[in-house]
């Protein structure tokens, strides 16, 4: 139904806003079970798939480490470098 999840903290290149959107995206796929909502539900679907954007993105911006960023792998890497 879609793509996994990847981890988006402490990586190189570092994630954007839509990596973090992208990712909300793909769990709010997974929970509803829709890939394109209804247009009964579109407006839910959007607004769950923008709240839970912002969540990942303030919840990256406050995570703190000591560790070396890890290499982005897989098919994240790809598009990233190829953006």
């Amino acid at each position: 139904m879609c793509r996994n999840i990847v981890p988006l903290y402490n990586v190189e290149p570092a994630a954007s806003e839509s990596d973090a959107r992208n990712a909300a995206l793909q769990y709010v796929r997974k929970v509803s079970g829709y890939r394109k909502p209804s247009k009964a539900n579109e407006a839910a679907f959007e607004r769950a798939v923008d709240e839970i954007a912002a969540t990942t993105w303030r919840l990256l911006g406050e995570l703190e480490t000591t560790a070396a960023p890890r290499e982005r792998t897989g098919s994240l890497a790809r598009i990233t470098v190829a953006s």
